[in-house]
């Protein structure tokens, strides 16, 4: 019987050996990735049926980079894989495009059920997740309207980037961009949060997500 394909985006290398040991059994793991950036080459070469990844990932988070899978007409299942209990976030990452929503803390069994899931087309959240879902659905929090829907996906990717410490210089290149626009985008990201230093920028980002401490 064909096992179906499995890509890992996370950046710690002990993860990434855990989850390969836990599924090789029944899956193919087909490759692991460490930075956001990295996954959709990967998922265009590999061609797996299931892309598991970390929300809190470097140079481009976990929700960002399902977006954009979709965007590029990726139809590989997405099960985001996080230490975040977060409603909100797991009802961003069902709209980004997600088919599940897992907490690290969850056992070994759940994570095997939940791929059986998603593969079958269904829709995985994690039990405690769950419970708190019905408490968001149909609506976001001020704070995340903020960051999701206000921001644009360029400024959002500015975002992460600034709050991991990177230059003008370095963000202009990552982002193939002038060092002008990458300036003129944190300038229109701190007015739209109301933020006036990199400082508060790293807090807003660490506070709701966007890059891990």
């Amino acid at each position: 019987m064909k096992r179906s394909k499995v890509l890992i985006a996370d950046d710690h290398s002990m993860v990434i050996d855990g989850l390969r040991g836990l599924l090789e059994p029944e899956y193919e793991v087909v490759g692991a990735v460490n930075d956001g950036r990295a996954v959709l080459p990967a998922v265009r070469k590999l061609q797996p049926d299931v892309v598991v990844i970390d929300i809190s990932m470097p140079l481009l988070n976990g929700l960002d980079c399902t977006r954009q899978l979709r965007d590029a007409g990726c139809r590989a299942k997405i099960l985001i894989l996080t230490m975040h209990p977060d409603a909100t976030l797991a009802q961003e990452a069902l709209a980004a495009g997600a088919s599940g929503y897992l907490l690290k803390s969850s056992p070994g069994s759940e994570l095997k059920g939940a791929l059986r899931d998603i593969l079958l087309g269904r829709t995985y959240l994690s039990p405690s997740v769950a419970r708190d879902m019905g408490e968001v659905t149909g609506r976001m929090t001020s704070i995340h309207e903020d960051v999701w829907a206000h921001l644009t996906p360029r400024q959002r990717e500015v975002l992460q980037l600034l709050a991991e410490g990177k230059s003008h210089k370095e963000l202009a290149n990552i982002l193939n961009i002038s060092v002008k626009t990458a300036e003129y985008h944190k300038y229109a990201i701190l007015d739209k949060l109301g933020l006036k230093t990199n400082a508060e920028l790293v807090q807003y980002a660490v506070r709701h997500g966007i890059i891990a401490v």
